[in-house]
């Protein structure tokens, strides 16, 4: 079985991507490569036919047919193509670029770009011809001189964004039961919000229970009660679970030193990131190393 991957570099050259807050590109199969495994600094929308293996997070979804993905820019993913067709279109754009958009902050908190969101839906023909045709309308315009071009970018991409969560169901829309309810949610998203790392120079800020509680104004106790009604884990292990999540990414993905990995998440010194990485994983941080 072939396995293709569609590249971001052979689709779309984002050179100028911050320059201008989006692009716009078609893709295809035939790109040969290793799985890549990336976080990137935009976030992207594109629809797809053909079978793929989607790694997301900490998942593998496999999908066929006409899929639509919604991209986040805090969350590792990579596309692994398995049939011998592939077709699609795609569209990344900055956070900036949206940020203007009075809409934006609420539709950021939707099960599309949300952490722990649904990111992938399976399209039937007539939303696979709609928003093949807003696609191509967005191509069609991504180099014309129009003077108010942005904006209609920016418009044609909230198409894409509400024509998704149509296909939600009200009842999936997350809701808070109770004040523990709230309290958890907002740290997770505390939390997620401190990743991914971009540089060593910039240290994780937030690092314990306290440190979170601190930060939501609420007194550790009520924090950690919470949490662990909720989740059933206490709020420790989810800020350790995540810590490892990114000293894993980092260890892989960057050429970063162990000692750099560990004070930028936190350590002061590289003795104590190796404990805690051991003690977690039961191996030491140089063994993810090639």
């Amino acid at each position: 079985m072939d396995k293709n991957i569609p590249s971001e570099a052979a689709d779309c050259n984002t050179s100028d991507l911050k320059l201008k807050g989006f692009k716009v590109y078609e893709v295809g199969s035939g790109v040969n490569a290793v799985p890549t495994y990336n976080r990137r600094d935009f976030y992207k929308i594109c629809i797809n036919t053909g079978r793929s293996l989607i790694h997301y997070a900490n998942k593998g979804i496999q999908t066929e047919g006409t899929i639509a993905f919604f991209g986040n820019p805090r969350i590792p993913y990579s596309w692994e193509v398995i049939s011998p067709t592939y077709t699609g279109y795609a569209c990344v754009f900055t956070e900036d670029f949206l940020k203007s958009h009075e809409r934006f902050e609420s539709l950021q908190q939707s099960p599309l770009f949300k952490i722990g969101g649904t990111p992938i839906f399976q399209l039937d023909e007539g939303q696979k011809l709609f928003m093949t045709s807003i696609f191509q309308r967005m191509l069609a315009e991504q180099d014309t001189t129009y003077f108010f071009k942005e904006e209609l970018m920016c418009n044609y991409i909230n198409l894409l964004i509400h024509e998704a969560l149509k296909m939600q169901p009200t009842e999936n829309f997350f809701k808070h039961k109770n004040a523990s309810s709230r309290i958890t949610s907002l740290f997770l998203e505390l939390l997620e919000r401190q990743f991914p790392i971009e540089s060593p120079k910039q240290p994780l800020s937030l690092r314990t229970a306290q440190d979170y509680a601190n930060g939501l104004a609420v007194h550790v106790n009520h924090l950690n009660r919470s949490v662990k009604e909720v989740t059933g884990k206490s709020t420790t292990t989810h800020v350790s679970e995540r810590v490892i999540s990114e000293a894993k990414a980092l260890l892989i993905h960057t050429d970063w030193s162990i000692a750099d990995i560990g004070y930028a998440l936190g350590f002061e010194y590289p003795t104590y990131f190796n404990n805690f990485f051991k003690r977690i994983t039961g191996t030491i941080p140089k063994s993810l190393r090639a």
